[in-house]
Order: structure tokens, then C-alpha cells, then sequence
């Protein structure tokens, strides 16, 4: 679910926004003025959050990008394998989410830890 509707040139850094189906973060913006009659020009350096791979868009400054919806919960590990299996404190739903591979050391079972559900994909961030 889409959370509101931006134009490029709103987008400051810290701002999440969702370019061809994937989530990122925006990391740093540069907006320039063309000449009398020309539109202003965005740049836009962004990280994916789930990846981390950086991207750089050059787009017009009426240039519209979504921003997603980031529900971020707590939970508690109930096991771990390839995916851990994690219930939701305040729901205690079970949900299977993968491991992050700079998480998989810390995290064992009844480990607390925070994920974040992203447009209905749930990733772990980081151990409470």
C-alpha cells in the first residue's frame, strides 16, 4: 500500500521511495535549473534497503515517485535454519522470513529482533 505520492524534487535524504517495484532509500539529492524556459533536473543517489545496492536516477523535477508503506514491528525467533521463523510480539503470528548474511551470527533462537514489512515483503533489520 502506497503511503503518499512525491514529486522529485521533495525527495530529501532519508526519504524511501519505490522506483520499478523496488524500495530505496534516498541517500542524496542534487535539483539544477536549466535555462529560461527548460524544466529543473533531479539527481538522486539511492541504496535498495533490502540489497543495499546504490543506484543513481537522473530525472525532471515533476517526475512522481511513490512512497511505500514501512511497518516496522518486533518479534521473537522461534528457530532459525535458511529461514528463521519469527512470531510477531503484539500479533503472535508466525511468519518465515530469510536471514540477512550480517545477521546470521547473532541471531539464534528466542533472539528479539526488529523486521520491517515492506509493501507485504517482511525482512529482519537488525537484533534487539
Amino acid at each position: 500500500m502506497v503511503l503518499k505520492i512525491i514529486n522529485a524534487h521533495d525527495a530529501k535524504p532519508g526519504t524511501n521511495i519505490m522506483i520499478e517495484g523496488s524500495v530505496y532509500t534516498v541517500k542524496k539529492v542534487d535539483i539544477s535549473k536549466t535555462g529560461k524556459h527548460g524544466a529543473s533536473k533531479c539527481r538522486i543517489e539511492l541504496e535498495d534497503i533490502v540489497s543495499g545496492q546504490k543506484k543513481i536516477v537522473a530525472v525532471p523535477g515533476h517526475e512522481r515517485f511513490d512512497v511505500p508503506m514501512i511497518d516496522k514491528r518486533k518479534g521473537q525467533v522461534l528457530s532459525v535454519g535458511d529461514r528463521a521463523s519469527v512470531m510477531d510480539i503484539e500479533s503472535f503470528e508466525t511468519l518465515d522470513m530469510d536471514v540477512p548474511e550480517e545477521l546470521k551470527a547473532e541471531i539464534d533462537t528466542n533472539s528479539s529482533v526488529e523486521y520491517w514489512d515492506i509493501e507485504g515483503r517482511k525482512i529482519i533489520k537488525r537484533k534487539i
